[in-house]
């Protein structure tokens, strides 16, 4: 999943989005409301992290902004404004949760975790195709009961190809879906992250394929 990240402390907040990027989630890291409502306009968030105290304005006027285009998205507030009242602000102005800091991550972890698994556009899923079986909600995919050891891009590159099985995906589609707003991207990154899924798939018998579809993108489809 991709992960849009407001927070304007850089000490906060680059620690912040290594330890998601070590959970195998896409985070991308603005520090403005102003680049928030930029980078909401990319529609490829599954989740936002929203800090109150910006340096143009309260996070929580981003909120109607993010839900008039994607009335599903979940919205989880970080403040360091823990009393009652700013809580229960929060979670009026239509936060789906409201996390105080200081704050542990596997509690954060474990909260979005909670808002996935609510009836949404992004609600918790589980796709099987051949002997594979991928679970959304936690980005793990297993064989036959055997969790596969999938690195972060390699999750999402197969998230992306599951939800269009059987359809030919651009390979547009799927750097938006695996790379984050700063990341550089070489010419050959996404076919070696395709070409190593496809090994671990294949050692694993997973039953299903990945096509390529020369110059346009990939296919995955049950293998024959």
């Amino acid at each position: 999943m991709r992960i849009l990240l407001v927070e304007d402390e850089a000490g906060f907040a680059r620690p912040l989005q290594a330890a998601l990027e070590r959970e195998l989630f896409v985070v991308d890291w603005v520090d403005s409301l102003a680049l928030a409502r930029e980078a909401s306009r990319a529609g490829v968030h599954g989740l936002v992290l929203l800090d109150r105290s910006l340096p143009d304005g309260d996070g929580l006027s981003l909120i109607a902004t993010l839900r008039a285009d994607r009335p599903g998205i979940p919205v989880i507030v970080l403040s360091a404004r823990g009393e009652v009242a700013d809580r229960v602000s929060g979670l009026d102005d239509g936060a789906d949760d409201y996390l105080v800091k200081p704050f542990e991550l596997a509690e954060m972890l474990a909260r979005i975790r909670a808002v996935q698994r609510r009836p949404s556009e992004v609600a918790s899923e589980e796709i099987a195709v051949g002997e594979l079986v991928f679970d959304a909600s936690f980005g793990e995919a297993r064989v036959r009961d055997m969790r596969l050891n999938l690195q972060r891009r390699e999750v999402s590159v197969l998230a992306t190809l599951l939800r269009r099985r059987g359809r030919t995906v651009l390979r547009e589609v799927l750097e938006e879906a695996v790379y984050g707003f700063d990341d550089e991207i070489q010419s050959n990154a996404l076919d070696s992250h395709v070409s190593r899924l496809r090994r671990k798939l294949r050692d694993a018998q997973a039953g299903v394929e990945i096509h390529t579809v020369r110059g346009v993108g990939y296919l995955l489809r049950p293998a024959p």
